[in-house]
């Protein structure tokens, strides 16, 4: 994940747990400073090379490529967000599938 706009713009984080946590709270594993973001306000699961964005019943709502979702699934490129910060979700170029030859 790549934090695109808010206060921790250009941060990166690599999801490398089968879940990461996403909050106010300053344990939280992707931590966000920031009185729009909830304390517990999201999760990101991971099951092989499926990663799942999960509101936490966050108060201001998490966001998929500008839909409010409760889950999403995350694609190589989409767009979250979580109070006013703005991330990018990239794959790993080990995970990506390799292009069929033609």
């Amino acid at each position: 994940m790549i934090v695109r706009s808010g206060p921790t713009a250009g941060a990166r984080y690599l999801l490398d747990a089968d879940v990461t946590t996403v909050g106010r709270h300053p344990e939280a594993d992707i931590f966000f400073d920031d009185v729009t973001v909830s304390r517990r306000h999201a999760e990101i699961t991971r099951s092989g090379t499926t990663f799942e964005l999960v509101d936490q019943r966050s108060l201001n709502g998490t966001y998929v490529n500008g839909e409010r979702v409760d889950r999403a699934v995350l694609t190589n490129g989409s767009e979250a967000r979580v109070g006013k910060f703005r991330l990018n979700f990239f794959v790993s170029p080990a995970d990506l599938e390799p292009a069929a030859d033609q």
